[in-house]
């Protein structure tokens, strides 16, 4: 196949077959295409459909997460979220039926139903979530039957996770599958009643590095409680009281906006779309939050917590500012919502971003990307390392905010880089947050490392 990695056509990839899906602002007519599955031999960054399911459950902290497939699939997810607890630490245990070769020959419902009655026997966990794997959809195990079986017979809530790889090349298929096991495990027994409250739920909130404590301190001090996170530091019973939530706020839109819309439909819970990452949009999303409330005291502590933070932490990001302005930058990560944030920090910073691309992202958050960039920029769905490394290099991108698989191309092409993966440690959200990623940029960006590099390189072609 003949390649094409110029970009002055106007965005065109290194495989043909991926021009659609890149394009230039201010040149192209046509709508990116985003909802296509990964190109086979085009090396995907996402990753596969069992992975979107599990970074979704996983950070349920008191459940059992039972992958059913060979170990090599549990192996993979293992501890996937860099999510912390505030008590149980069973999420960070990975289990698998560790299917075989016979048991692929021979069907594995037998044994997923021995190693449910072994986990519940040994560890008496609120609830089990069983995830199936591309294995089990090939050999067409029944997992609904045998978690209906176990949940008859144990007395507590076995979920099946449909989420077989092979059903698509796009991992929000899994996001999918994640958000129908968590409707059927917060769905109210018949005759139980759930009480209403004034507190809300907060969406698509996974607690990397504590974040979701920093934003419910936030809104503790403006006079609202949170229910629960979905799925951040939460329990089984702290889930099953969402339905008693005036409010939900969705961060991660991929993850969770079916979620929202069906609690909407069902409870009659309304929702906002709301963005912590980065000071402007914290304090956009805190008074949006305030005045669904109506009430004018919240409202008056919402904006006094967001004059003391900004005042605090402008001079400081000034300070950075200086340092970054008219540095190129490049963003690549799963979401759109984070994208949007990103793009925002950087151009607080005075930097200018030059490429941007998701793994995820819909036709309208792409719409929503464009505008925000120069004439010029390239955006990109469901890159490849090979667009990637090209766009960096054509573009002479000084730093690239992405996750783990963009970690290792940015570095060996002696370019700064900032971890902002679900894997990661470091808390970014919120008003603290902004002014560690705004150091965290600036660390890498004008590193003196990445000078000695280039000069060892010298005049060779990456």
């Amino acid at each position: 196949m003949e390649h094409d990695c110029s970009l002055a056509s106007g965005g065109t990839g290194c495989i043909s077959e991926r021009q659609n899906s890149i394009i230039t602002t201010g040149k192209n007519k046509s709508r990116i295409h985003c909802a296509d599955d990964s190109l086979a031999g085009a090396v995907s960054q996402r990753a596969c459909v069992f992975c979107g399911a599990r970074v979704v459950l996983n950070p349920i902290t008191d459940a059992i997460h039972l992958v059913h497939g060979p170990i090599g699939c549990a192996t993979y997810t293992w501890d996937i979220r860099g999510s912390l607890s505030s008590d149980s630490e069973m999420y960070r245990h990975s289990f698998s039926t560790d299917l075989k070769e016979k048991d692929v020959v021979f069907g594995g419902e037998p044994k997923l139903a021995a190693c449910i009655d072994e986990v519940i026997s040994k560890y008496h966990p609120p609830a089990v979530f069983v995830y199936s794997t591309c294995v089990v959809g090939m050999i067409g195990d029944d997992i609904i039957a045998v978690c209906k079986d176990a949940s008859e017979r144990h007395g507590i809530d076995i979920i099946p996770v449909e989420s077989s790889g092979f059903l698509s090349g796009n991992k929000i298929v899994g996001y999918r599958a994640a958000a129908e096991a968590l409707m059927k495990l917060i769905r109210p027994k018949p005759g139980e009643v759930i009480e209403k409250t004034r507190k809300l739920n907060f969406l698509g909130e996974y607690n990397l590095g504590g974040e979701k404590w920093l934003i419910e301190r936030y809104l503790n001090e403006i006079g609202i409680e949170v229910n629960v996170a979905f799925t951040g530091d939460s329990t089984v019973a702290a889930l099953k009281r969402a339905p008693g939530s005036c409010l939900n706020i969705v961060q991660c839109t991929g993850s969770m906006h079916w979620v929202a819309t069906n609690l909407e439909k069902e409870y009659g819970i309304p929702y906002l779309d709301v963005n912590f990452f980065g000071a402007e949009n914290t304090a956009d999303s805190l008074r949006r939050i305030a005045a669904f409330y109506g009430d004018p005291e919240i409202i008056r502590r919402a904006e006094s917590l967001i004059e003391r933070e900004m005042n605090r932490i402008t001079p400081i990001i000034a300070r950075y500012r200086k340092k970054l302005t008219g540095k190129r930058t490049a963003i690549y990560v799963g979401g759109a919502f984070k994208a949007v944030a990103l793009i925002r920090q950087m151009k607080d910073l005075g930097m200018e971003v030059v490429v941007t691309g998701t793994q995820t992202g819909k036709q309208e958050e792409y719409d929503t990307i464009s505008g925000l960039l120069s004439e010029g920029a390239i955006v990109v769905d469901d890159a490849n390392p090979a667009e990637i490394e090209r766009f960096l290099l054509d573009l002479k991108v000084d730093v690239m905010a992405g996750g783990v698989k963009e970690r290792v191309l940015a570095y060996k092409l002696g370019i700064g880089f900032v971890d902002h993966n679900h894997e990661r440690k470091e808390c970014l959200a919120g008003f603290d947050g902004a002014v560690t990623f705004a150091r965290e940029v600036y660390i890498t960006t004008c590193s003196p490392v990445w000078k000695h590099l280039k000069a060892s390189i010298g005049g060779e072609e990456l």
